[in-house]
């Protein structure tokens, strides 16, 4: 059956229907992402410390276990090093494999590289850009190859430091995957290393230098340096070799390898003109081949097949030439072959040219190949990177490609900055999304490390202009920076971190600030910058007080105890750096802040505090501070007790003072205090049921002893002055069994009601009592016996007396008595109630 044309048989399918499939976008997936990925986090070893890469809360420091501390690692074996010297190098640009050039008029020099380097001496390529020092690099270590036990390590120094390159060299020679050694171990291991190291791009000199040199006594190393850079110090005994730039001869053969045929004599004259205005550097004339071949192709005709196997017309409206003039397309002018960047960009495709403007926008950065289509636009725009490679507008650095020396500063000129601004967000985005993209390694985006932090980093300027930067600058530097500290490029993870927190305080994102600031605070911290990392970590601390963010701030101290327990000294008592404790007044108790907490609470020992006295105002004082002038005493958490302990004194001291004063003021006649009795009040009689008061002194019918009042004013004719003649006390051998009550003549009798009625408000006459309290001096005598208990009777005769109910005994005492006398008397309840004021006691 033909597997083309279903059967009606097959899968249901009647006649020759084929199945269609929906039409897609190009650079659109079809399949969409439903669930959440996991945040990746990656545990690694830096030093003895166990560092876990958390890009959503934070990393998590804390000491190495034993059993997670890798073993010594072991050296890589000689495939295990050539598939790290294969990841280093830069990738083959897609295309035609391109012929490779010939290395002219050099063998003086090479002879002497390799000679030195085999004698275990350190040599320096000086050169400027264009003078052929990569290549110069990758014959030498071809020759080099079997010299060193450890073959040849390929580096390259470009924004990269000492203590970089050292860590580089570690991790190309030693099987150490999520180790980062600290200073000491990995001395102690470079120093084990023989092999020669080929370091291209090297931008330090001097005592950095020399550093390096110290650290490695068993390798021998080839750098290769701009003269701009800083030469070495006297004592470090490397030698410099000149790398000039081809004598005329040398560079007419150099241009006719690049053009692929013999020269005309129009073309010769043409190349020995370039040859003075360009110094013989090979560069200008790679590209000047690469002028030659595009006139060439222009004058075969727009019908000649592409070289990259595309059929397309790549002249724009920026070529000067015109594809109908055949043979007459003239060469180059000197100052077009001088400066050739421009007039060979506007006769490369559509794809290349865009290449070229992002480039010129992240400051001579060229995006890895498998990026351009999605910057670009096009899903063909990867062969670009074929094209701009055979004209020499870019050069190989490491793993990656730069535009090559002088090729900026001439599309500047041209105008390939006129749109960078956008194409700079653009590349902030993808790389945003692709950097935190689940499937990309940290490896890979280490690889591109150099684009994307020309993005961020020329993304900050924009961020105040546009309120959309910041955040854009922010997200890409939360996904890459994780990233770079998971693939151990330490320099890059500390970049993009700066570039996040400036860009999270131009947005003003407080949690984006803490985060940053405490990733900074432990790359400090593994670095072994204690200073640093402590005034990061109280920075992101209070930052994540301030939000409450209760596992960002725990971290974050635990991490400020480990800098603590490294530097050996205690944390401060005094607040972190982003809190102020405000000043305690005399008038006002000092509260603990509200915003910040601290990480560790200042615990000093309590101000000495005086005895309180029950009665007695306390003198006010002043809190004890000490020199500095912060207050004594517990300032954190035992501030709180202070406060209440402060509370309940001032409380005792109140109520003492209002007992004090009621003890000690003076009798009022007047005052309802002062005419209540040691009796009790009055209550309805059993006889005739009027309301009975006190007696008078020597009444038969008090059953209890009570103190007699004063009937004689004195000779003042006042009562209750002090003029007055003293009562007698009188008491009854044997109390009665009926209790009768007395009466004061001036009060007025309650009438009784019916059962049944309510009984009406009583009134009491607002005429000053007769007779007057008796002295509170004056003692009396227990009618209940030593004891001093009061007694409670019932006559179950008394009319008056409700079943069930009993009849109070109430106890007086004489608050002003040195030797209080307790007196008790029982009241029967009637059918109505007394007043408050007629039963009121004083205690």
């Amino acid at each position: 059956m033909d597997p083309n044309h279903t059967g009606p048989e097959e899968y249901g399918h009647g006649g020759d229907t084929p199945r269609q499939r929906p039409p897609r976008e190009s650079l659109t997936s079809d399949f969409g992402q439903h669930t959440p990925v996991p945040a990746r986090t990656v545990q690694l070893v830096s030093g003895d410390f166990l560092l876990t890469v958390n890009p959503v809360d934070g990393s998590e420091i804390e000491p190495c276990p034993p059993a997670e501390r890798p073993a010594r690692p072991g050296k890589l074996t000689e495939s295990e090093r050539a598939e790290v010297e294969r990841a280093a190098a830069p990738p083959v640009p897609p295309g035609p494999a391109q012929p490779a050039l010939p290395l002219l008029a050099r063998q003086d020099e090479r002879e002497t590289l390799v000679r030195l380097l085999a004698r275990g001496r350190s040599v320096r390529l000086v050169g400027p850009g264009g003078s052929g020092r990569t290549r110069m690099l990758d014959v030498v270590a071809e020759d080099c190859a079997d010299l060193a036990p450890d073959g040849v390590v390929r580096l390259n120094g470009h924004r990269r430091t000492a203590d970089d390159l050292l860590h580089d060299l570690f991790h190309a020679v030693f099987d150490a995957p999520l180790h980062r050694p600290d200073r000491d171990e990995l001395l102690e291991s470079v120093r084990e290393i023989g092999a020669v190291v080929v370091l291209d791009d090297l931008e330090f000199g001097g005592a950095a230098l020399d550093e390096l040199l110290d650290a490695t006594p068993e390798c021998a190393f080839l750098f290769a340096a701009t003269p701009e850079v800083a030469d070495p110090s006297a004592d470090a005994g490397v030698e410099d070799v000149e790398l000039s730039g081809l004598d005329r001869a040398a560079g007419l053969d150099l241009l006719g390898h690049a053009v692929g045929r013999t020269l005309t004599d129009e073309e010769a004259t043409w190349a020995g003109d370039l040859w003075f205005e360009s110094e013989g550097l090979p560069l200008r004339f790679v590209q000047a081949g690469a002028l030659l071949r595009q006139r060439d192709r222009l004058r075969a005709g727009t019908s000649a097949v592409d070289e990259f196997g595309v059929f397309e017309d790549v002249r724009t409206d920026e070529a000067p030439y015109d594809p109908a003039d055949g043979d007459d397309v003239p060469l180059p002018s000197l100052g077009e072959a001088a400066a050739p960047a421009p007039l060979l960009a506007s006769r490369l495709s559509a794809s290349a040219r865009a290449t070229l403007r992002f480039a010129v926008a992240l400051g001579g950065e060229v995006p890895h190949q498998a990026h351009l289509p999605a910057l670009v636009g096009d899903t063909h725009a990867d062969a670009a990177l074929g094209e701009l490679v055979s004209c020499g507008l870019v050069s190989p650095v490491g793993a990656r490609y730069r535009l090559a020396a002088g090729v900026p500063a001439q599309l500047e000129a041209a105008g390939y900055t006129d749109e960078a601004d956008a194409r700079i967000r653009e590349a902030a985005q993808h790389y945003a999304w692709w950097t935190g993209h689940p499937s990309v390694t940290p490896e890979r985006v280490c690889a591109e490390s150099d684009a994307v932090l020309a993005a961020l980093t020329a993304l900050s300027p924009l961020a105040a202009d546009t309120a959309d930067e910041p955040g854009t600058a922010v997200r890409l530097a939360r996904t890459a920076a994780p990233a770079f500290a998971s693939g151990l490029h330490w320099s890059a993870w500390e970049r993009a971190l700066r570039a996040g927190a400036e860009a999270a305080r131009i947005a003003a994102d407080v949690g984006e600030q803490a985060y940053f600031h405490h990733e900074l605070g432990i790359h400090a911290l593994c670095a072994g910058q204690l200073d640093r990392a402590r005034a990061e970590l109280e920075a992101s601390i209070g930052l994540r007080g301030a939000l409450a963010d209760k596992r960002g701030t725990v971290a974050g101290r635990r991490a400020l105890a480990l800098v603590a327990d490294r530097s050996g000294v205690p944390l401060a008592i005094a607040p972190t750096a982003a809190e102020e404790m405000p000043e305690a007044h005399v008038e006002e108790s000092a509260s603990p802040p509200r915003g910040v907490p601290m990480a560790f609470p200042d615990l000093q020992p309590p101000a000495d505090t005086g005895l309180v006295v029950t009665g007695a105002v306390p003198a006010a004082t002043v809190p004890r501070r000490t020199k500095d002038g912060v207050p004594g005493g517990l300032k954190g958490l035992a501030r709180r007790n202070l406060v209440a302990a402060g509370a309940g004194a001032l409380l005792v001291a109140v109520l003492g003072t209002v007992v004090t004063l009621g003890a000690t003021s003076g009798n009022d006649p007047a005052s309802p205090s002062e005419n209540v009795g040691v009796n009790p009040s009055a209550s309805q009689g059993p006889d005739d049921g009027d309301l009975d008061a006190d007696p008078a002194a020597g009444n038969k019918g008090d059953t209890g002893k009570a103190t007699s009042r004063p009937t004689d004013p004195g000779p003042d004719g006042t009562l209750g002055t002090a003029d007055d003649p003293t009562p007698t006390s009188t008491e009854s051998d044997e109390p009665s069994d009926d209790e009768t009550r007395t009466e004061e003549p001036d009060e007025p009798t309650r009438q009784p009601t019916s059962p049944g009625t309510t009984p009406a408000k009583p009134t009491k006459s607002p005429k000053p009592p007769t007779e007057p309290d008796p002295d509170p001096s004056e003692p009396t005598e227990d009618p209940t016996g030593p004891t001093g208990e009061p007694t409670e009777t019932e006559d179950p005769t008394d009319p008056t007396t409700t079943p069930g109910e009993p009849s109070t005994s109430v106890t007086a005492s004489d608050t002003a008595s040195s030797a209080p006398v307790e007196t008790s008397a029982s009241a029967t309840q009637g059918t109505d109630q007394a007043s408050p004021e007629e039963s009121e006691t004083m205690i």
